[in-house]
This record gives structure tokens, C-alpha cells and sequence, in this order.
């Protein structure tokens, strides 16, 4: 991407000098007498906020508190008032500024963001989706996979075990702000755990004790193989999470799938809730081929920076190494690609489905993606670095003002501009997990895995895959935690380096 996005933040927050035609606060000149000596300096938190949406945020134009013209400048006392409206940077931030999107969100401590962009989390390591059971809004949840060396790896849980309560709290849903899914928030829990009889969630009397750690790491890779399917060697990679330290490794198992002569690859994005694009693009790079001249995607931000660009700003194509390291990239050159994704996929791993659409045959196997189609970065208050996170930075952000800012910048389209698909990613082969036979992540026999090995094989017609309990998805662990469902467009917003 070239260096022309923050040649243009460079200038500030754009503010217009304007008569103010839409006051909302239409006494504001009496409380000011009586606070003159406030200050946008006396809000940091909130001034920080107003400052990153109102230059970057998607839906600037959208939303009136965030108009250029509505505050002629950083003094102007209606804009001070409108700082000191809200005292709760959270409620500020829902309610004054943004649109209603479904994934811009801010964090007290800009290091929980970060962390979680690296897979560094505070976790007990048990990964889990949430489904409905019965006829009410009673919920199940069902083990997805476990973190190695976790607290609940300790404790025995597995893949498929079933609880519905938590603290003897029976799990509910009804709305999205009508559910008790704030019991996952603790650092300790106690889950009830069930059986399914006759095909029907059933409590049992067993419970199991968690309690999650600081600093626990997940290796995104969770499982890689190559399978043997009639004659075809196939290859298998679980990846859960777009992480940039795990980038060299990724590259190291494409070597071994290609020194193995797979001829096909299923890539498992079903508990893939996003994360960083150069990951993405390096993934999608692997699978299709190292085209550096061939595009990859194109970056749609807000009117205000799209007025400064140039034919061909926003642009990435494919790459032939590494980002961080820069090594060379192994890439398969496959015509087809395999991708089991559900109601869990979202972000980073819908744009490796997106973008390689032009060129390869995507073959979506599993249920509808969440449509995740836009992109973000972290925000910190940092205003001589245009508020952009920088690790070698950290020193020079406010001390008084920790909160990290993650707001939706823009949308990714593909070669073919498309970037429609807010509704999520449709299958080409549907099947929703079975609560009742989860399978072995990896075993030919797990029932998405293996639909996909039947389509390879040609042989789709020969096994029944209808699901005995299917899960009626709801949420997922992952969403409880900071950075959920992200496309992290870190790096691609900052100029390279200069060729010169």
C-alpha cells in the first residue's frame, strides 16, 4: 500500500469553520461561563475518541456528532461541552459517536487488544460455541476445541463435552441484551455439565471448575496432516486465528504439504474469527501462487480519504514472502481450495474466501459466515503518530488515557469489487455441527472434514451426513474476548519503506 494514508492524517482532525446550524446543546454558552478554564485537555479519553472517528471512521458522514461542520475547532466551546457530556468513555463511545455497526469496539487498556492480536489472552483455554436446545431460550454450550497446557486441559475437558449452567445458572439467550453470557467473564466458574439421551440435552450431575491465567498463548495452527483419499493426497490445516508470529511456521507447513505432492487442501476456518490481513494475503498468496502483480484486495475507507487518493491507493496484491520476516513464500499454485467455515468464520478468514475467489474455485463447505466484510486497526492516544498503535511507541502514549480504540475503517473488495456479503458467505455444502457426533478435528470421519473428503472423492452419495442434534449457533467464547471477529489492517495503513 503506498505512503499516502498518513501523509494525509498528518494535517489533524479536519474541523470547518462554520456557523454551528445543529446544536444539541443549546445551553452550552451558560455552562461554559461557568467552566471556562475546561478544556479539550480535561477530557482525554473522550477528545481521543471523537479525534480517531471522526477521521477514520467508515460511516463518518453518517453520523451528526462526528460532521466536520459541526465544530469550528478544538476550543470551541460547544465541542468541550460536548466532551464533558459523558463521563463513561464506554457510553460515549456507543451512544455520541458511531453508527450501528456490529464490530467497532474500544477496550480500558489498549494492552488487551494487542495481546489478543498476538493470541495472548486471559483464558482457562476452553474454546466453546453456544447453542439453543429445547423450545425456549435455554442455551447449551459444547466444547470446541482446548488450548494446550490450559487450565482446562488440566482439568480433562474435551472436544464435544456438553455443559448448560454456570455458577448452577441455567445458560439463556433471547436477545443481545437479554442472556446471562456475562458469567463467562469471571476468572473462575463452575460449569454443569450434560449428556445428550434419546438425541436430547440432558444435565447430569458432573462439574467441572475453571479458572483461567494471564498470558496464556495459543498457537493458531491447532492441526496440519496430509490424508490419503482414494488415491488423492489431500492436505489439512486447522488455523483459528490470523497471528503474525505464527506466520514463519504457516509458511514452513505449506513446504511440508508441498513436499508431501498434495494435489488438494482443505483449510478449516470454522472457529476462525479473523485477524491480521498480511496474514491473510500470505495465506491466500500459498495457496494460489505468488503473483505480486496480480490484486489481492482493495481498500474502501470513508469519503474523506478516498477524496485523496490516487488510481491505485488501497491496492494489495498477492506476495511472494513473508511480511515480518520477509522469507520467501511456499505456494501450492492449486486451481481449487476446500474451506470449512460456519456461523463462527468471520473477517480475515471470509477475505482469504473473497479474494481468492477471482481465481481459484472456493469450495465452502459447513453453514453461513457471519459477513464480516469490514476492516479495522488499534487506536491509541498517541496524536503525533496519527493515534495508530506503535509497539516502539508505547512510551509516548498518554499515561493519563489507556483506552484502546479499535473502529471500523473500511471495507476489502477482491479483484472482482465485490465486498457485499454483510449477510455472510453462503456454502456450496451445507452441514451444521452435530453436538451429538462432534468428531475428532482432523479424523476422516468428523462429518465436515469428511463431507469434504466426499467431494473430493466424488463419493458424496454414499454416507448421510444429516446431523443428529444439529447446533443451533448462537456465539462462540471468542466473542468474550478483546479482538474478536477482526480484520486487522496493521501494516497495510502504514507507508512502507522507501525503495529509494
Amino acid at each position: 500500500m503506498k505512503k499516502y494514508l498518513l501523509l494525509f492524517l498528518a494535517t489533524g482532525l479536519l474541523f470547518i469553520s462554520c456557523k454551528n446550524d445543529d446544536d444539541i446543546f443549546p445551553d452550552v454558552q451558560e455552562e461554559v461561563v461557568e467552566e471556562e478554564l475546561k478544556t479539550a485537555n480535561d477530557y482525554p479519553t473522550q477528545d481521543f475518541m471523537y479525534q480517531v472517528m471522526n477521521s477514520f471512521y467508515f460511516w463518518q458522514t453518517d453520523v451528526p456528532n462526528l460532521a466536520d461542520s459541526k465544530y469550528t475547532d478544538i476550543a470551541d466551546p460547544n465541542y468541550i461541552a460536548f466532551l464533558a457530556s459523558e463521563s463513561d468513555p464506554n457510553i460515549f463511545f456507543k451512544n455520541l459517536l458511531f453508527s450501528k455497526d456490529r464490530f467497532s469496539y474500544l477496550r480500558e487498556d489498549y494492552k488487551d487488544l494487542v495481546n489478543s492480536q498476538q493470541g495472548v489472552s486471559t483464558s482457562n483455554g476452553m474454546e466453546f460455541g453456544l447453542s439453543y436446545f429445547g423450545d425456549g431460550n435455554d442455551v447449551f454450550g459444547y466444547v470446541q476445541y482446548i488450548v494446550a497446557g490450559s487450565d482446562a486441559a488440566k482439568k480433562g475437558v474435551n472436544r464435544g463435552d456438553i455443559f448448560t449452567t454456570v455458577d448452577g445458572e441455567q445458560l439463556f439467550y433471547n436477545t443481545e441484551d437479554d442472556n446471562n453470557f456475562d458469567l463467562f467473564s469471571k476468572d473462575s466458574y463452575t460449569l454443569g455439565m450434560a449428556d445428550i439421551v434419546d438425541f436430547t440435552i440432558t444435565p447430569n450431575d458432573k462439574t467441572v471448575t475453571l479458572t483461567k491465567e494471564e498470558g496464556l498463548a495459543e498457537n493458531p495452527i491447532l492441526l496440519s496432516k496430509v490424508i490419503e483419499e482414494n488415491g488423492t493426497k489431500v492436505g489439512y490445516i486447522m488455523y483459528n486465528s490470523f497471528v503474525a508470529s505464527y506466520d514463519d511456521e504457516l509458511n514452513q507447513i505449506f513446504a511440508d504439504l508441498k513436499a508431501q505432492n498434495i494435489s488438494e487442501l482443505v483449510l478449516d476456518f470454522r472457529y476462525n474469527g479473523g485477524g491480521r490481513v498480511t496474514s491473510a494475503i500470505q495465506i491466500a498468496s500459498a495457496v494460489y501462487g505468488t503473483e505480486t502483480d496480480q490484486l489481492f484486495l482493495k481498500a474502501r475507507y470513508n469519503d474523506k480519504i478516498m477524496a485523496t487518493f490516487d488510481a491505485g491507493d488501497g491496492e494489495d496484491n498477492f506476495t511472494d514472502k513473508t511480511y515480518d520476516s520477509e522469507t520467501p513464500l511456499t505456494t501450492l499454485n492449486l486451481k481449487r481450495v476446500f474451506v470449512i467455515a460456519t456461523g463462527a468464520t468471520a473477517s480475515a478468514s471470509e477475505l482469504v474466501m473473497n479474494g481468492l475467489e477471482p481465481y481459484v474455485d472456493v469450495v465452502h463447505v459447513g453453514t453461513t459466515t457471519v459477513g464480516k466484510n469490514e476492516f479495522s486497526n488499534t487506536f491509541v492516544d498517541d496524536p503525533e503518530n496519527n493515534y495508530f498503535y506503535s509497539e516502539n511507541r508505547e512510551n509516548e502514549i498518554n499515561p493519563d488515557n489507556q483506552w484502546g480504540l479499535q473502529p471500523l475503517l473500511g471495507r476489502n473488495e477482491n479483484a472482482d469489487g465485490f465486498s457485499d456479503y454483510t449477510d455472510g458467505l453462503t456454502p456450496d455444502y451445507e452441514l451444521e455441527e452435530d453436538a451429538a457426533t462432534l468428531g475428532v478435528l482432523g479424523d476422516t470421519n468428523e462429518p465436515l472434514l469428511a463431507l469434504a473428503l466426499s467431494v473430493i472423492s466424488g463419493q458424496t452419495a454414499k454416507r448421510s451426513f444429516e446431523p443428529l442434534v444439529p447446533v443451533v449457533y448462537i456465539s462462540n467464547s471468542k466473542m468474550f474476548k478483546p479482538g474478536a471477529n477482526t480484520m486487522l489492517m496493521d501494516g497495510l495503513i502504514k507507508p512502507l519503506k522507501s525503495e529509494n
